[in-house]
């Protein structure tokens, strides 16, 4: 980015054509959609969660897309597929690339690709010059490209083994003959190849696919075999392998919405640079005066020695020789050059600088340390996932007499915990990078997160202590695991609600502060994660907010009002709703 101010997202968008895969004309929609309170069509609300914008290829899939290309392009332009797969390699698998070269310019693509028009065969005669090693051969110990240039098998052999050995580029293995031009096919290379090199060919065939295809990227998860193709037209660039791995398409880090890529790159660089070891060592050491190797003092007086080989003595606080100072400069614990210096100015830039960077190594500390955390939280959530979808899940349906297919719930919570934590990692990153006069914008940004953040530590902590007491029972069934599951579900569709308004919003660049420095009036309740309007939030500064009327409550017959934010059914009595604790 260019400055801390920009919150563009930093994807490429995508046009319809191949060449312009990366035109950035097309905007990409929203990822998230949110819930509007005033609608209730969930069905299509999940409907559109779940579809893809792209796909998941293995080792076979890859293959098939290779040869329905192949075929297509034979097909289109009445040539071989030998020459068809020549033409796709060189135009990065693009077949909208290969027609409109085509038929813009046979004559040229032929040249440049090294396709002749009409193939010469190998000269008439009983025997063969070899061009490289000039022995004579029979004609069927001889072969040749389509440029007829005899070369005899042993010599091919050892030129394809050549190539393969150094990697991809035997794809476009031209001609030995140096004059020459003339592709060598796909057939010819594997009819004389070894088996070792043959299968190497085969792999570097494959893998060409995926990393010569603008669309096409391999799961950048260690050890993993998958392809993920992406289907132009839309959607998010966060991706999900077969692998459980999800990342970016964009820039193959790992899932990061709401932030854009540019504020990630420039936070994995940080959490990486030396500059913050040297604002360590800027905020918490200082030079020694004669050698300038930096001395952290962590315990003890003012009377510092350098290390061998420079054995310096020289006072902590004022950086003077220790052999000037004794009782009358204020003994092993104070100096009073120090304190006479610092009033009369000579210490206030070093200092200014000391503070300055203490100050940025804290902040940026905050944020990492919170960031670091997440993580960790995201990992012990996936653990205790895969813990519950394989053995506590089928102890629960025991214990509780229902079957596995109704705690699905359970499970559904886990998955929203372990998204949940994954955004709110990265929010730590995108507050670090919000500008510090942007006072309204950061206020808002760190209420969102905030109340993002508190309910997923209730559902967090409901997933995995309450939990328990039901798992450990040992008698009959408990009476009021139904209420559990109410409560479970709740609070996982409260998170979700919390935590999709955050991302919009953090999209949107908080759009939602106005000039004056707070929440704009058109936001309203569902730019505050739709718990209420602007206008209850801030009346805590104010006053107490009055409670809601019987009327606003909408009591059914049994005296238990519904919640209008989660649903869950309060008493009557009950001022702030029990699931969600709002008003």
């Amino acid at each position: 980015m260019d400055s801390e101010d920009d919150y563009i997202y930093g994807g490429e968008s995508f046009d319809d054509d191949d060449d312009d895969f990366y035109s950035g004309e097309t905007a990409m929609d929203s990822g998230y959609d949110f819930i509007d309170n005033e609608s209730d069509d969930s069905d299509n609300l999940y409907s559109r969660r779940s579809q893809q914008n792209y796909s998941i290829l293995n080792e076979a899939d890859i293959h098939l897309r290779q040869e329905d290309n192949i075929n297509k392009i034979s097909s289109i332009l009445s040539i071989s597929n030998d020459a068809a797969a020549i033409l796709l390699r060189h135009y990065n698998w693009s077949v909208s690339k290969v027609n409109d070269e085509w038929f813009a310019n046979e004559e040229k693509v032929r040249r440049v690709v090294g396709l002749l028009e009409v193939p010469h065969a190998l000269p008439n005669g009983k025997e063969l010059t070899c061009g490289i090693c000039f022995d004579e051969y029979p004609c069927d110990s001889t072969s040749s490209a389509a440029c007829g240039h005899p070369f005899c098998v042993t010599c091919w052999q050892g030129y394809i083994s050549t190539a393969v050995n150094d990697g991809p580029g035997c794809l476009m293995l031209r001609c030995p003959d140096p004059s020459c031009g003339a592709a060598i096919g796909q057939n010819m290379i594997i009819s004389l190849a070894s088996d070792d090199d043959r299968g190497k060919y085969h792999r570097y065939f494959l893998r060409s696919f995926v990393e010569d295809n603008r669309k096409t990227k391999w799961c950048p998860a260690p050890g993993c075999d998958y392809a993920v193709d992406f289907i132009v037209g839309g959607g998010t660039f966060d991706v999900t392998c077969h692998c459980s791995y999800s990342f970016c398409w964009n820039c193959t880090e790992e899932a990061h919405r709401p932030v854009d890529c540019e504020t990630v790159s420039k936070w994995v660089i940080k959490n990486t640079a030396e500059s913050e070891n040297m604002n360590w060592i800027l905020a918490n050491s200082k030079p020694c005066p004669k050698c300038k190797r930096p001395i952290e003092k962590n315990q003890g007086c003012m009377h510092i020695t350098c290390t061998p080989p420079c054995k310096y003595e020289f006072c902590w606080l004022c950086l003077g020789a220790w052999s000037d100072h004794g009782e009358r400069t204020g003994g092993f614990y104070a100096c009073n050059r120090y304190e006479a210096a610092k009033q009369e100015g000579v210490y206030d830039d070093t200092e200014k600088r000391r503070e300055m960077a203490k100050n940025s190594l804290e902040r940026y500390t905050h944020y990492y340390e919170r960031w670091a955390t997440n993580q960790s939280s995201r990992q012990k959530a996936l653990a205790d996932l895969q813990q519950m979808q394989n053995v506590h899940l089928e102890k629960l349906s025991d214990k509780q007499c229902q079957p596995e297919s109704q705690l699905k719930f359970i499970t559904e919570a886990w998955q929203q915990i372990v998204e949940c934590r994954r955004v709110l990692k990265w929010t730590y990153a995108y507050g670090y990078y919000i500008p510090q006069h942007e006072h309204a914008k950061r206020q808002f940004f760190e209420y969102l997160q905030g109340e993002a953040e508190s309910g997923l530590e209730r559902l967090h902590q409901c997933a995995e202590k309450e939990l328990q007491c039901y798992l450990n029972v040992e008698d009959a069934p408990s009476k009021d695991f139904n209420e559990f599951r109410m409560k479970l579900a709740g609070l996982t569709s409260v998170t979700r609600n919390y935590f999709e308004n955050l991302v919009r919003a953090l999209e949107n660049g908080l759009s939602d502060v106005d000039a004056r420095g707070g929440p704009s009036r058109t936001s309203g309740s569902r730019s505050l994660g739709g718990a209420g309007s602007s206008k209850s939030r801030t009346n805590k500064n104010k006053g107490t907010t009055p409670a809601p009327t019987a009327r606003s409550r909408n009591i059914d017959d049994s005296g238990r009002w519904s919640c209008e934010y989660c649903t869950f059914a309060n008493a009557k009595s009950a001022i702030v709703c029990q699931m969600c604790q709002h008003r």
